[in-house]
């Protein structure tokens, strides 16, 4: 099994506060702008009937875990609200434009580097994405890396923490499985493929 620099409980934290505040960035935008600001106050009560407070005393682990939870709560809402006023249509609006908000999100003078590099060795580039795939992956949910290599990487989540709440199949089914690829593709230039049994989930990732 190939391992991995591992997250800390800090920096899991972190970065789910981190897809919180994006949330509530974008998600209040699309909402206002496709069903007014009456309805983004809807969703935004939504959202604080589920969220929990974070005690400042408590633990980073414990911290980690209460803001995952909301964060869950935040993904499952949205995609309840969308598909309630807006219908499939909407869903599929919303998988298009937040693929365009990650991209605007995480456009960095890293990542302008990496393209620099991937002109000049693509397989380098592309160890290089895995490597950094790999880390970020952590705070999503545990996994093991069956294979890394210069063109091909291989996560097997045994058991998905996301599936472990209640109605989280469209965050598997739209983010994970559409919205994440079509980032990754127009961010990393790499193709994303899923294979799910139950909540056992097999990721695989190569060059495009």
């Amino acid at each position: 099994m190939i391992t991995v620099k591992e997250m800390s409980d800090f920096e899991k934290f972190a970065l789910v506060q981190d897809n919180i505040i994006f949330y509530i960035s974008f998600v209040s935008d699309f909402i206002r702008q496709n069903l007014g600001e009456e309805a983004e106050m809807d969703l935004r009560k939504l959202w604080e009937q589920g969220e929990q407070s974070i005690p400042d005393n408590a633990s980073d682990h414990r911290k980690y875990e209460i803001a995952y939870q909301n964060w869950i709560w935040m993904a499952t809402s949205n995609f309840k609200f969308i598909d309630q006023r807006l219908g499939a249509h909407g869903l599929i609006l919303y998988e298009l434009e937040e693929a365009k908000a990650l991209n605007k999100k995480n456009r960095t003078p890293a990542l302008a580097v990496l393209g620099l590099i991937r002109a000049i060795s693509p397989e380098y580039a592309f160890r290089r994405t895995s490597k950094q795939f790999a880390y970020q992956l952590q705070w999503l949910t545990p996994y093991n890396i069956s294979e890394m290599t210069g063109d091909r990487l291989v996560v097997d989540i045994p058991q998905c923490k996301i599936l472990e709440y209640p109605d989280t199949e469209d965050v598997c089914l739209i983010a994970c499985q559409k919205i994440y690829p079509r980032w990754a593709a127009g961010q990393f230039m790499v193709n994303m493929a899923f294979e799910r049994q139950n909540h056992h989930c097999t990721c695989t990732i190569t060059p495009l």
